[in-house]
């Protein structure tokens, strides 16, 4: 069943437009805009979803970069709450599909501030030689993360294979959290961009 509409008002929703527009057209400062206003919004519809709130930050943050990556197939036609939320949405069905963690019905629809939202399964198909096609993509995410920036593949490395927490990297790291956070932020972004591409096919 389709994603319904969260109800918003017409002005924040004409506001939503002229920031989505400057995104666009190439305003990175536009999409920080919406960013920050959906960020708590977002934090909140996945933290209902995961319950695991050491994951919830990361999965908001990736949330946001799939939008900004796919901020010009926007149809206008629709609220960008609408969009958004369906992008986190979906983000979370992935996550939770790969760790098999059941932790919701999915029957029963999200409660936000901006109505009632039903949840979307990807038709994922089986394929009799996954564990090599695994092993094909484990293979390129690895050489991807090889080729980041120093500054970012040690905090990727440390976030994502060794499992510390942002804290404990700050520490071991002798760097503020901020940054910490924002390097995590930027290596995923550059990671989903070098990867869509080659990903998609398989």
């Amino acid at each position: 069943m389709p994603l319904p509409e969260p109800q918003v008002s017409s002005e924040s929703k004409l506001e939503d437009f002229r920031y989505v527009r400057r995104a666009v057209e190439g305003d990175q400062s536009a999409f920080k805009f919406l960013m920050k206003k959906y960020h708590d919004a977002i934090y909140n519809l996945i933290y209902k979803m995961v319950l695991d709130k050491s994951d919830v930050e990361d999965l908001t943050q990736e949330a946001f970069i799939k939008a900004f990556n796919s901020i010009k197939s926007f149809n206008f036609e629709f609220a960008f709450s609408t969009w958004l939320y369906k992008i986190a949405t979906n983000n979370c069905i992935d996550y939770l599909r790969k760790k098999k963690i059941k932790t919701f019905s999915i029957d029963k629809p999200i409660e936000t501030k901006d109505g009632d939202m039903e949840y979307e399964i990807p038709d994922h198909t089986f394929i009799p030689d996954k564990e090599v096609i695994f092993d094909q993509k484990k293979t390129i995410l690895e050489n991807a993360v090889a080729h980041l920036p120093e500054k970012y593949q040690r905090v990727i490395i440390m976030r994502h294979q060794e499992e510390k927490s942002y804290e404990e990297i700050s520490e071991e790291l002798d760097m503020p959290l901020g940054t910490v956070k924002a390097h995590i932020f930027r290596a995923r972004e550059i990671l989903y961009k070098a990867l869509k591409d080659k990903i998609r096919h398989y």
